[in-house]
């Protein structure tokens, strides 16, 4: 005879938004990782793209001011929102793409993980490649160098928050 009964699984269910989606409601450290529940949030300040955008050009600024703020997990937020909204004309999805992926790439780096940090500065490189060397102004040869360059930095002296992070690359 076989028991039909179910496991009851001990993960608790992941929150969701009013849309049923799945989200991560767990406070999260300064670079944006999940802490555990009933941690201290340690960005309080943090807010969502989709409720203080209204346009790319604002959202593309807000990604811009995080990112030079070594904000790079929320800049991260704001570039993928660029790339995956409703502003963004379809040609241009991959940039915005490759932008939020070099941001992660940095933001791997601020979490010690090195091999994430290549990986995700590499995809950045090959998505944003295409569209330079000036590209919604973005000085996209300098943001490739830059990579490049923080790439070999981090396999060189290994992934810390502590590193001369670049500037956005202004075109």
């Amino acid at each position: 005879m076989t028991d039909n009964t179910t496991a009851t699984s001990t993960v608790p269910d992941r929150d969701r938004n009013a849309d049923g989606r799945p989200e991560n409601a767990r406070p999260r450290d300064r670079f944006g990782a999940p802490l555990p529940r009933g941690a201290s949030n340690e960005l309080i300040d943090r807010v969502e793209p989709e409720d203080v955008c209204t346009s790319l050009e604002q959202t593309h600024a807000a990604a811009v001011e995080l990112f030079d703020q070594q904000r790079f997990f929320e800049a991260h937020e704001f570039f993928e929102w660029a790339w995956k909204g409703p502003f963004t004309p379809d040609e241009e999805r991959p940039f915005y793409k490759g932008l939020a992926q070099l941001a992660v790439g940095y933001t791997h780096t601020q979490r010690g993980n090195a091999k994430g940090a290549a990986s995700l500065l590499q995809r950045g490189i090959d998505h944003v490649g295409p569209f330079g060397p000036i590209h919604a102004g973005v000085d996209v040869a300098r943001a490739i160098e830059d990579a490049r360059r923080f790439a070999e930095t981090v396999e060189a002296v290994g992934p810390s928050p502590d590193l001369t992070f670049p500037r956005f690359p202004r075109g």
